[in-house]
């Protein structure tokens, strides 16, 4: 699973890793946590707004967030 938090290291970015965590205690899983710092890079994945969370290739919200990871707890 690959997890991608895009962001500038503001205060919602951190929050927004702080969530994405959350949810993976919740769901007892495990997953490395990628920042992307970098503009283009952001843009490369389709996020032209911060923070943003990539799951898998796509920006989810919150509980398409749980959702994902729950799909992907079983594989």
């Amino acid at each position: 699973m690959e997890i991608k938090i895009a962001g500038m290291g503001c205060p919602k970015c951190k929050k927004t890793e702080k969530m994405v965590k959350e949810v993976l205690q919740e769901l007892s899983m495990e997953a490395e946590i990628e920042k992307l710092q970098d503009p283009k890079e952001f843009a490369k994945s389709g996020v032209f707004l911060t923070p943003a969370v990539i799951v898998n290739g796509k920006v989810p919200l919150k509980e398409e967030i749980k959702k994902i990871l729950e799909e992907s707890r079983g594989k």
